[in-house]
């Protein structure tokens, strides 16, 4: 490791860390987009056939 005193004045350090910060960002929106179509998948999906224009009434009380 160098003699720095540990700010962040080195250049090729912040480029690394903006690029660090810009891939971990669309990393987390990738996963947040998959985790949403995931779920729009999971509720669209039936496997009885059930849908709830069809689906019988609960018997109230």
């Amino acid at each position: 490791m160098t003699g720095g005193s540990g700010k962040s004045g080195d250049p090729r350090r912040v480029e690394r860390l903006k690029a660090a910060l810009r891939d971990n960002l669309k990393r987390r929106k990738a996963q947040v987009k998959a985790r949403a179509q995931a779920a729009i998948k999971a509720a669209e999906h039936d496997s009885a056939g059930i849908t709830p224009e069809i689906a019988p009434h609960k018997p109230k009380g």
